[in-house]
């Protein structure tokens, strides 16, 4: 590259592995970030509330300002974030040190989620279900070392456009759960005095998935898997794969518009994602999913997805999930016994036009989106292959 220096990550940065049982500390308030709060793609952070020791049930990483949180499950999904303040985070993120005088820490950030880097990344992947990056293979990785200096510099400039947009997308991505509370009031407390329901009085069907290997082939009928549903509810379908399915399998699966998608196993951060099918194209459902059919004349699917992906529903979900280190799930039983307040269904479909409408505004947006993030893309990739 230019005759630039090169060096591995080891050589610049260290992990650290200070780690800490935040249940320990049951009087304390922790900042903690997980997976899901990190934006792909951005370096952002999503808005999150400090939360008490007594409720962080398993080993976290111990960060500090300054230092480069970076998701290493998935890390094609390209989570890095360059703290502000001290906290906490899920084990499933490097804590990442720049050495000081050797590696810029802004300069590392741009590098980390570089196309250069991902490319990279995502060949030295292990694991099928939750593949991930290890630390020895992150840390052999070569970095280009320019001027630092001066990439920071004319990258800078790009991004803060897309800190912008991505500040607007948030804030649009806030009315939906916002017109809930306004509409019905926090489930929690119930102000309202709705009545309170198991989600399975409210379901006439709750099916898990196709357990079929999927193929890349476009043999048979569109999966969607595990990331084809975002953590806050959102369709996400830039990498589908397709399954063959015998036809009294492929009857019994096929999804219907206004089936909603549970994903009942996952990373204890991200498991609980609940999204709703539109019916865009024929498909089915993965077996990391349970397909749920409600009672039309009872509820609204829209009003039990934006429910499930209320911020103070994903707490309780955490809470119950079950499963080893990495990986938890929530069965159907679980799932069924959920309480949730019934308003009337006119109610609920008023809430689901008035969502309609906002998800049109956001989705009109999304072309100035995409505009910025292909231009910084592009000088992200030109910036580590030497072309600016």
């Amino acid at each position: 590259m230019r005759g630039w220096e090169e060096k591995r990550l080891g050589e610049v940065i260290d992990i650290s592995r200070e780690r800490i049982e935040p249940a320990e500390y049951t009087a304390t308030t922790f900042n903690y970030i997980g997976l899901e709060n990190i934006e792909s793609n951005t370096g952002g952070l999503l808005p999150y509330e400090p939360t008490p020791g007594y409720r962080i049930k398993s080993t976290k990483n111990v960060f500090k300002s300054g230092e480069v949180l970076y998701g290493k499950l998935r890390p094609y999904l390209n989570k890095v974030y360059i703290a502000t303040t001290d906290g906490i985070c899920s084990t499933d993120i490097f804590v990442l040190k720049p050495r000081q005088n050797l590696l810029n820490v802004t300069f590392a950030g741009f590098f980390l989620r570089s196309p250069v880097f991902v490319d990279i990344v995502s060949n030295l992947m292990v694991g099928a279900n939750l593949p991930r990056i290890n630390q020895d293979a992150f840390l052999n990785i070569p970095l280009p070392l320019p001027e630092q200096e001066r990439i920071v510099a004319l990258l800078d400039e790009a991004d803060e456009l897309r800190k912008l947009r991505a500040q607007a997308d948030r804030r649009s991505a806030e009315l939906i759960p916002a017109l809930f509370e306004e509409m019905f009031g926090d489930p929690l407390s119930n102000p309202k005095r709705w009545p309170i329901k198991n989600a399975g009085e409210l379901m006439a069907a709750c099916d898990y998935g196709t357990s079929q290997k999927a193929n890349e082939d476009g043999r048979g009928i569109t999966v969607l898997r595990m990331g084809n549903v975002t953590y806050d509810g959102n369709l996400d379908l830039t990498n589908l794969k397709t399954v063959e399915l015998p036809d009294i399998e492929l009857e019994k699966q096929r999804l219907k518009v206004g089936d909603v998608l549970f994903n009942r196993t996952n990373s204890r951060e991200l498991v609980g994602k609940t999204g709703l099918w539109d019916g865009r194209f024929e498909a089915v459902a993965a077996s990391y999913f349970i397909r749920l059919r409600f009672r039309t004349e009872e509820e609204h699917p829209q009003h039990f997805t934006t429910f499930m992906n209320l911020p103070s529903m994903k707490k309780r979900i955490a809470e119950i999930a079950r499963g080893a280190v990495g990986q938890a799930n929530i069965n159907s039983k679980e799932l069924q016994a959920i309480l949730l307040p019934v308003p009337p269904l006119p109610l609920q479909q008023e809430f689901a036009s008035r969502g309609s409408a906002i998800r049109a505004l956001a989705s009109s947006q999304s072309s100035s989106r995409e505009n910025l993030d292909a231009l910084f893309q592009s000088m992200l990739h030109r910036a580590f292959r030497g072309e600016l």
